[in-house]
């Protein structure tokens, strides 16, 4: 055998050495992910499980389409204020909780819970405005309750704008909570459901939330509460129910462009006064009150959740405008 050949014979097998290591290393990785994933899984499926026995009931169940929509009702006041959640508030009525002991000293306050909400059920009825709006109204309408002031955070301000045309003799003011406006911009955008719905299927989603920050640290909730939203959390985010209403968001917007506000309806909106992402924030609130009769623009230092650190000053000008009007 040559020196040449012995060279390339050497050569041959170190390639071989070096192919069987690498592989040896990449099949060590698939079979760690593969653990890792399985891991996850099992953990999220067992913790699943345990959490829907500690979650406690509140409120009481309406039926709404053949399902059961959760409502949660404090105060008696003669006026009754009917509040609606953010897109993805996972646990409606514990949210508004401190806003909602600050308001229902004077007022009858009803946290209404849509399907895929809170203790809700989920629905396969697609989350169209028309649809939600309607099985929002359905469950007031159980309730008997027929006269009341919509009060709605973020995308209620889509559903509410519609709601307030629909049911006009009914809705007696409107107060938005940082609420999305109907042209704002950037709402056209496609989410990624797939990916949304394998993050949570898979468990990804509970352990990324559980490595993040704690979204109620330095909040007034007590701990009990807290707990509460953050199992109901892992149980609705994400959901079915949730993602078909992400789907819609991008039409429900296109849709509600072409409503206003009625303009003998008193119209109050709490704003975030620094929206980073939306430098037009208050001036597109502001065009939503510009040709109402009685309608204001309040900003407000804070996050989005304005009820979360506001809640006292939300109640207490909210029931100066009242008076006013």
């Amino acid at each position: 055998m040559t020196q040449t050949e012995k060279m390339t014979t050497r050569n041959g097998t170190k390639s071989k050495k070096v192919r069987s290591v690498l592989l040896k290393i990449i099949g060590a990785i698939v079979i760690a992910i593969v653990l890792f994933l399985g891991i996850v899984y099992i953990t999220n499926v067992i913790s699943s499980h345990s959490e829907a026995k500690r979650i406690e009931p509140y409120g009481q169940h309406v039926s709404v389409d053949g399902k059961n929509m959760n409502v949660f009702i404090q105060g008696e006041g003669k006026e009754t204020i009917v509040l609606l959640p953010g897109y993805g508030t996972a646990a409606p009525a514990l949210d508004f909780k401190l806003l909602i002991d600050e308001l229902s000293p004077y007022y009858k306050v009803v946290a209404v819970e849509p399907l895929g909400y809170g203790l809700s059920d989920g629905t396969e009825k697609e989350r169209t405005i028309e649809n939600i709006v309607s099985e929002v109204h359905e469950a007031l309408q159980q309730l008997n309750i027929n006269r009341y002031m919509l009060m709605g955070h973020s995308i209620a301000g889509i559903y509410g704008i519609d709601y307030v045309n629909k049911y006009p003799s009914e809705v007696t003011a409107f107060v938005g909570i940082d609420s999305s406006v109907p042209t704002q911009p950037g709402m056209d955008v496609k989410f990624p459901l797939k990916t949304f719905a394998f993050l949570k299927k898979s468990g990804l989603q509970r352990l990324a939330v559980k490595f993040g920050g704690d979204p109620y640290a330095d909040l007034a909730f007590d701990d009990h509460t807290v707990e509460q939203m953050k199992m109901l959390s892992n149980k609705n985010s994400n959901s079915s129910t949730m993602l078909s209403e992400m789907d819609h968001i991008s039409s429900n917007f296109k849709e509600a462009q072409g409503l206003t506000f009625p303009k003998d309806l008193p119209l109050l909106l709490f704003v975030q006064a620094d929206n980073p992402d939306f430098p037009t924030w208050i001036p597109l609130h502001e065009g939503q009150v510009k040709d109402s009769d009685h309608g204001k623009v309040i900003p407000l230092e804070g996050e989005h959740y304005l009820h979360h650190t506001k809640f006292k000053e939300i109640a207490e000008k909210f029931r100066e405008f009242m008076k006013e009007v």
